[in-house]
């Protein structure tokens, strides 16, 4: 038996806490490209408290932003960056995600992207070829992917708890300033570029990818920003239909995910702090006939995902999803946002 990080942690632990945590793998050197995003404070965050990662640095282009960067921060140039880091956290302007992403894998570098990660299909796909090309992980942050709602959602389905999956529903909506607006509005499909994004990749994680996809982009003011949008995907049997729109005060709790089968019904709502209700018309799995609500654990963004970034660089376990699927999400994406293949 092959003994990976995990199962030499398992022993330790038999051994008492202080065996168990120590020091059995070096910390992979990591450093942040940009720090632009909104993202970015909750990432520095699990990096700086991470036993996986140890810091070498903020790198960031544009001085007036790094006027507003955390106090005591350790500055790195690109060229800094290249020779410290063995990864690099790519979490700047979305419109420099994909050029910055770049940048570093063509260095050598292990990337996690922010997302949307790029404009266009033919970005990502250079993004892809240059990660196989050099051997390098290459991690897109959907904040969800990890989410145990999401998860249970998609294993309920799965395995045929929900019976026939023929229709999912799910909205993201917000409420942004002017100065949002206009970052948002440079990017094709709007608000479905920036937060529906979110919901196409659960949707293509969930059915695949669609056979055909109908964009509804309605821009309600003068300005260049598509605000009020809704997608429908169409499979061979069934519908997905994702709405997004950064018009709506206190939308944290309207945020749904809903996936209607033949057998039951199952809906995530709020999507945090987590809750989920099935309804099944027969017990399937661990969930009795009827309505029920389930208990999740606690869920905090993007700590698992760093976790199984780390996994991925020290080849103990491989990223999902795997690069063909991440290519499928970022192509229905495109086709949600008035793209065509």
């Amino acid at each position: 038996m092959r003994l990976t990080r995990r199962r030499l942690l398992a022993s330790l632990a038999l051994l008492g806490p202080a065996a168990a945590h120590a020091n059995i793998a070096a910390p992979i050197r990591i450093a942040f490209l940009g720090i632009g995003h909104s993202h970015f404070k909750d990432k520095l965050r699990i990096i700086q408290q991470s036993r996986d990662f140890t810091l070498v640095g903020l790198c960031e282009d544009n001085p007036e932003i790094r006027k507003h960067g955390p106090s005591g921060a350790r500055w790195i140039s690109r060229q800094e960056l290249l020779r410290d880091a063995d990864a690099v956290v790519v979490e700047g302007d979305v419109r420099d995600l994909a050029s910055d992403a770049w940048f570093a894998l063509r260095g050598g570098k292990h990337v996690h992207i922010e997302k949307p990660p790029a404009a266009t299909q033919h970005q990502f796909d250079r993004l892809l070829k240059e990660s196989k090309s050099q051997d390098r992980v290459l991690q897109v942050g959907y904040m969800w992917r990890y989410h145990p709602g999401f998860n249970r959602a998609i294993e309920a389905a799965s395995k045929g708890w929900l019976g026939e999956v023929f229709l999912v529903r799910a909205t993201m909506n917000t409420h942004i300033s002017d100065g949002q607006r206009a970052a948002w509005g440079r990017f094709r499909g709007g608000a479905m570029f920036e937060q529906g994004s979110h919901l196409v990749d659960v949707v293509v994680r969930l059915l695949g990818r669609p056979g055909k996809v109908t964009p509804f982009l309605q821009r309600r003011r003068s300005d260049p920003l598509a605000d009020n949008t809704l997608a429908v995907l169409e499979y061979q049997r069934a519908l997905a239909i994702l709405t997004s729109a950064p018009l709506q005060p206190n939308a944290g709790s309207h945020r749904f995910l809903e996936i209607c089968g033949t057998k039951g019904t199952l809906r995530i709502q709020p999507i945090e702090p987590p809750s989920m209700e099935i309804d099944l018309s027969a017990a399937a799995g661990p969930y009795s006939k009827g309505r029920q609500t389930i208990e999740l654990p606690t869920y905090q963004r993007h700590l698992d995902e760093f976790v199984a970034f780390a996994r991925a660089i020290r080849k103990e376990e491989e990223l999902r999803p795997g690069l063909d699927l991440e290519r499928t999400v970022h192509e229905t994406l495109m086709r949600c946002c008035g793209e065509r293949r």
